[in-house]
């Protein structure tokens, strides 16, 4: 028996995937949302939002996507997957997702071919709005030049496109190779970890979403899994879905302390809790070897056997966002 059964849940409560059924609009998710909404209405140019690894950027994202309609805005989501992207590279992808057929392999034709589409746009009472999601992997002068120029494409009462950046905290480091580009940031939010009723109302609002008829959690477990997640949704995700597989593996009717602990331990998340934040920040980047504690050591990852191509990437791009 799966802990679905033994729960009588309809669905799993908490999953990491960007399931949009159990999206949780706390506080600081609708004031991020009003104000990422407030520029694009505006067509400000250019907006970020950034937060730590895991604190819900990715859905933010989607979520915003959804909430742009159609019949006023041309919107599309670009998720970054690869720090190697070229300029031509993010031009052409811009453009096919915008509606832009054939673009030319001509630098100059393809921005006279995207500016022709955005007066469209523009003419036809729309707007049009890119997202970019693991914007932090924008990481050359090139690119942020690249975007510098799109946002000079205007028509005397506005700009023709805005660009929303969703990031880790270095993507604020990344603009500044372009400074003209980080002094056109018209808005700028940071998604910060939950607090403890936060979590605690987290956690009870997907359960209710999986069709839990009651509390599956402690008062002492929900105050171990914050203080053990820090408050990170991704990593109060994964604590919450182990401790319900154990529990119902034990036959327990909820979720303890003890029992929240000794997952959180299994997950190595109590080890975490003694490493400061900065490290722990820089080690999520890449920057530190798991086991080093130090903020000074730098590491080299090893060379992949064959570097990733863009017509991989465009292939597996090929089915996210919409022109």
């Amino acid at each position: 028996m799966g802990y679905l059964e033994h729960f009588q849940l309809s669905l799993e409560p908490f999953s990491n995937a960007p399931v949009t059924r159990f999206y949780y609009n706390s506080v600081q998710h609708t004031q991020a949302m009003t104000r990422l909404m407030y520029a694009v209405d505006q067509m400000r140019g250019l907006a970020l939002c950034v937060g730590d690894i895991g604190a819900g950027k990715t859905t933010l994202a989607r979520r915003m996507l959804d909430n742009l309609p159609e019949s006023q805005y041309e919107a599309a989501l670009l998720v970054i997957i690869h720090s190697g992207i070229t300029a031509a590279w993010l031009l052409r992808r811009i453009a096919l997702q915008l509606g832009v057929e054939s673009p030319s392999d001509d630098k100059l034709t393809l921005l006279s071919q995207l500016y022709q589409r955005l007066v469209q746009v523009y003419e036809a009472g729309k707007k049009a709005v890119v997202l970019i999601d693991e914007a932090q992997m924008l990481q050359s002068r090139e690119l942020m030049e690249e975007f510098r120029g799109l946002l000079n494409l205007e028509v005397p009462e506005r700009k023709l496109i805005t660009f929303v950046f969703f990031g880790l905290p270095e993507l604020e480091q990344n603009l500044l190779l372009d400074p003209p580009l980080a002094q056109r940031v018209a808005l700028r939010y940071r998604l910060e970890p939950f607090t403890a009723e936060s979590t605690e109302a987290y956690i009870k609002h997907r359960l209710r979403m999986a069709g839990a008829r009651r509390m599956l959690f402690t008062n002492q477990a929900v105050e171990a899994i914050h203080r053990m997640s820090r408050g990170i949704p991704r990593l109060i995700n994964t604590l919450c879905d182990n401790a319900l597989f154990e529990c119902a593996m034990l036959q327990r009717p909820a979720v303890d302390r003890a029992l929240a602990e000794n997952v959180a331990r299994n997950l190595g998340l109590d080890r975490e809790l003694e490493v400061p934040e900065a490290v722990r920040a820089r080690r999520a980047a890449g920057v530190l070897a798991p086991g080093d504690s130090s903020a000074g050591r730098l590491i080299v990852p090893p060379r992949p056997e064959r570097p990733v191509t863009l017509e991989e990437i465009d292939r597996f791009l090929s089915g996210l966002g919409k022109a």
